[in-house]
């Protein structure tokens, strides 16, 4: 045991053996060495077999898995395991064709545990990669990533999006290779959008939602859309392509707010039937009567962890009853949870109260999850984060 390692109580091995990504601290006996937030740990069970290779942190999941093969993980001594870990992350969505893509550029490429990579977040803008860490120990290892991102795409710039996602903090955002663009323009779906790296949420815009706001677009003809949530515009812009007599855009971000107005502009002059507003969505509602026959509710996760999944749902369910007691009949709503707390299940059962509570019948069309770029390890339910519905409302 050369380095920091985790001892396993007895047949607290089960989740290691089926391959799951997180060892919680509750299964840890004994920590050998003293490891500190973002080393690298091996993982021995209770008989001293040797059982995975992973990053340290001193919460409730003590430690991410990168490896259940070989100890050989760390960036200093082996990138070629980093190297190959990159190359697969690209090779799946050349695959799958993201690459040569006409009307879209920005995409992820790296999607945590479902690329192998837990702890780190990858997105494609158009050239420009944005990392984010979700370790201190993956953010350790961005001088190699940079380099090995660069030597296998013809990448303009790599930013560093990690300050609010990394524990404890102490890291800014900023690019840390290439050129450094202060605002940068990507196309989804046609549609030309300006990212602020900067002051963006997420990674600069929500890549996993790009799927369904084509669909928004196939479902919007001659219809009156309300984007609740609507950050900078982008489902705003999918029912404008799909010929949306009307668009509002509500969010509480002015600034969000003003770059969606930039981005309608950019798409669809000065003579485009949108309104950007900002304002507190739930008190929006209140104020809207029966004037719109599509609404999407995508709002920021409401449940950040399972101790607050309950006060999470309630959240949830008011914002779609009220919705559902505003849409017009025969209406559709998209509708949306980002919070990985949130099953599947719980999501449908907030419907259904939401539904029940505000008196309508309600249909279920198509369950609506996150897109291709964002595979999820078999092993790892938890990584399916993204929960959607379009509903049918009479």
């Amino acid at each position: 045991m050369s380095r920091p390692s985790l001892i396993l109580a007895p047949g607290k091995d089960k989740a290691v053996l089926r391959r799951h990504p997180w060892i919680f601290s509750g299964a840890v006996r004994k920590r050998v060495g003293n490891p500190q937030e973002g080393d690298m740990v091996d993982v021995y069970g209770a008989d001293g077999k040797w059982l995975a290779a992973g990053h340290f942190q001193d919460e409730s999941i003590i430690c991410k898995v990168l490896s259940f093969d070989t100890p050989d993980v760390d960036p200093e001594a082996h990138p070629e395991f980093w190297r190959e870990r990159v190359h697969q992350a690209v090779e799946y969505r050349r695959r799958l064709g993201f690459f040569d893509l006409k009307e879209t550029n920005v995409f992820r490429l790296v999607h945590a545990e479902g690329d192998y990579l837990p702890g780190l977040v990858a997105d494609y803008y158009n050239g420009v990669l944005v990392l984010q860490a979700h370790s201190v120990g993956m953010h350790r290892t961005f001088p190699l990533l940079a380099q090995l991102f660069a030597e296998e795409l013809p990448l303009k710039s790599i930013f560093d999006k990690s300050s609010t996602t990394i524990p404890g903090g102490g890291t800014e955002d900023g690019y840390i290779w290439g050129v450094e663009p202060k605002e940068w323009e990507i196309c989804e779906d046609g549609n030309r959008l300006l990212i602020n790296f900067f002051e963006g949420q997420k990674t600069g815009f929500f890549v996993d939602q790009r799927e369904n706001r084509h669909l928004v677009s196939t479902l919007s003809q001659g219809r009156r859309v309300l984007n609740c949530f609507g950050y900078t515009g982008g489902f705003s812009l999918g029912a404008l392509k799909g010929g949306a007599s009307y668009v509002e855009t509500v969010d509480i971000s002015k600034k969000a707010i003003e770059l969606c107005n930039r981005n309608v502009l950019l798409n669809y002059g000065t003579q485009a039937p949108h309104k950007g507003v900002v304002a507190d969505v739930l008190q929006y509602l209140d104020t809207v009567s029966d004037q719109f026959d599509l609404i999407i509710l995508d709002p920021p996760a409401f449940a950040k962890n399972h101790r607050s999944l309950q006060q999470g749902l309630k959240g949830y369910r008011n914002i779609n009853q009220k919705a559902m007691e505003k849409i017009r009949p025969g209406g559709l709503l998209f509708t949306f949870s980002c919070s990985q707390a949130v099953s599947r299940d719980d999501f449908q059962t907030m419907c259904f109260t939401a539904a029940a509570n505000a008196n309508r019948k309600v249909r279920i069309v198509r369950q609506l999850p996150h897109a291709m770029d964002h595979p999820v390890s078999i092993y790892h339910p938890e990584g399916e984060y993204l929960k959607g519905l379009l509903l049918s409302i009479e």
